[in-house]
């Protein structure tokens, strides 16, 4: 079961994101049209230091709210590897290091409007340094937190991001699990 893609026209586009919109062909004949917006593949790093998770926070535009997440960024230089744009988002976002990256798998931020998807990664045998923010992320800062700390972020609601919540059943997969 495909859908054919008619026609495609860019409706909207800057230096990190383009929306598209497609007149699309369904499987059962049906036409419409379908909204996308195409970003560069990304990176959410878990960093864990054997007791404690690191996580940045920052308000968030969209909903006008602080919240918490697992460092993460999208891929800016097209020959750079997903292991590279993971190091460089950590230390970026956190000024950790890893001595240590394991890639967890892949999963896609929103796939019913986006085609980004991400690489997840742990990070360990970590190494402290000096964050450096990009200039979007003005008032970022970061904070390491227990297995316990993190679920109560989560039940307080201040942890809502989908992809922090989905890397975590990835690395429970991967057979470390911080909170067994």
């Amino acid at each position: 079961m495909s859908f054919e893609t008619l026609s495609t026209r860019t409706v909207y586009e800057n230096p990190w994101l383009t929306v598209r919109e497609d007149a699309i062909r369904r499987p059962d004949g049906s036409e419409g049209i379908h909204a996308v917006v195409d970003k560069n593949h990304g990176a959410v790093i878990v960093p864990w230091d054997g007791d404690r998770f690191t996580l940045v926070g920052q308000v968030k535009y969209p909903i006008g709210q602080f919240r918490w997440e697992f460092p993460q960024g999208a891929i800016d230089d097209a020959d750079a590897t997903p292991e590279e744009t993971a190091r460089a988002e950590l230390q970026e976002e956190t000024g950790l290091r890893a001595g240590s990256l394991e890639r967890l798998g892949t999963l896609a931020y929103a796939p019913g409007v986006m085609s980004q998807h991400f690489d997840a990664f742990l990070a360990t045998d970590l190494v402290a340094g000096e964050a450096a923010p990009e200039e979007t992320e003005v008032g970022m800062t970061s904070r390491a937190v227990t297995p316990a700390e993190f679920d109560a972020m989560i039940e307080r609601g201040e942890i809502i991001d989908a992809a922090t919540l989905g890397v975590l059943h990835l690395l429970r997969m991967s057979g470390v699990d911080p909170w067994a």
